[in-house]
């Protein structure tokens, strides 16, 4: 059965959700948009969206495969996917591998350092108020989760950085720290959002090369090249 774009439900800056004339699917565009520091920086750049759905969908079919429950249902076009309607939970998880960004800068570590164990930081969704961290305490006393929820969401975490670490080392990359959103559907929490080189940092492991937003926001030039090298390497380990 063929699923039709209704309405817009939401623009963010690199992507775009639309309802369909099925209640619990929609439909996400990826955009060539590339923003940094709360969209003070922007700028489109060309065949993005493309690439950046490429990675995302690779990484969420191999997830699945792995046993993860993402909101991805199918490839419909070059930027466009299928995905499950969920009802987004506003806090970001972050996962730390190695100290990078503003990590580093806050804690006034140097940038590259092997952490001795995984950390994890939660942030509510906010760009009104800058995506401040909250603690688990805090997440809970707000009833963005419960505690059911938060401890599924941290395991369900772990597993997947196990999955993806070993995904990119076989690709000869190194995943320095990302960022991942969850959501409701049918009484479960799934993973949602997107997984591309725009919300996570990614360095080649010979030469710790940037391959990931941080060319944009860093002026490194090569951003495509660098996302394109990301996807190449991706398509050569899972084929």
């Amino acid at each position: 059965m063929q699923i039709n774009k209704t309405k817009k439900l939401y623009e963010g800056k690199s992507k775009a959700i639309y309802a369909t004339d099925k209640s619990d699917v929609v439909i996400i565009e990826h955009k060539d948009t590339a923003t940094a520091f709360d969209g003070v920086k922007k700028e489109n750049l060309e065949s993005k969206g493309q690439i950046c759905a490429a990675i995302s969908n690779l990484i969420f079919e191999h997830l699945e495969k792995n046993n993860i429950e993402t909101h991805f249902i199918k490839v419909i076009s070059d930027t466009d996917i299928l995905a499950k309607s969920v009802e987004v939970i506003p806090v970001e998880v972050i996962v730390r591998n190695v100290a990078a960004g503003g990590f580093a800068k806050k804690y006034g570590v140097e940038e590259g350092l092997e952490l001795k164990n995984i950390t994890l930081e939660f942030c509510i969704k906010s760009d009104k108020l800058g995506d401040p961290m909250i603690n688990q305490c805090q997440l809970t006393a707000l009833g963005l989760v419960t505690r059911d929820e938060l401890d599924f969401i941290t395991g369900v975490t772990h597993k997947i950085n196990e999955l993806l670490t070993n995904l990119f080392l076989k690709a000869g990359i190194k995943l320095v720290d990302f960022k991942l959103e969850f959501g409701r559907y049918k009484n479960k929490i799934i993973l949602c959002d997107e997984f591309s080189p725009d919300s996570c940092r990614l360095w080649d492991i010979a030469t710790n090369k940037k391959l990931d937003k941080d060319r944009f926001r860093r002026d490194l030039g090569d951003v495509m090249a660098a996302y394109e090298e990301v996807l190449k390497r991706l398509k050569a380990v899972l084929s």
